[in-house]
C-alpha cells in the first residue's frame, strides 16, 4: 500500500470541507482517507489517503480537476504532497 499526505492552508474549514466532500480521494481510487487539522492552526489541513499503487496516487495528485477544486474550496497555500510506501501499520 502507498500513502499520500497532502498539506495546505485553507481560508475557511467549513467551506473547504464542503468542497472536499464533493471531490474526495476516493474519486481517484483511494481506498481510505483521514482528515487532520493542525492543533495550533485549524485552517492547516493534512489529508492522508491510501492507494494500491503509486501511479494511482500520482494521477490523482496531478489531475487538473483536483487543482481547480482545491482553488474553488479556498485552499490558500501551495499544497505539499508526499507519497510513502507503507511498511508497517500497528493499531493500539
Amino acid at each position: 500500500m502507498f500513502v499520500m499526505a497532502a498539506n495546505h492552508d485553507v481560508e475557511d474549514y467549513d467551506r473547504w470541507k464542503a468542497g472536499f466532500d464533493q471531490y474526495p480521494p476516493s474519486k481517484g481510487g483511494a481506498i481510505f482517507h483521514r482528515l487532520n487539522r493542525n492543533a495550533d492552526n485549524p485552517n492547516n489541513i493534512t489529508v492522508v489517503s491510501g492507494w494500491n499503487s503509486v501511479g494511482d496516487a500520482v494521477a490523482f495528485r496531478d489531475n487538473p480537476e483536483l487543482k481547480s477544486r482545491m482553488g474553488d474550496a479556498g485552499v490558500s497555500s501551495s499544497p505539499r504532497f508526499e507519497i510513502f510506501e507503507e511498511v508497517e501499520s500497528v493499531q493500539y
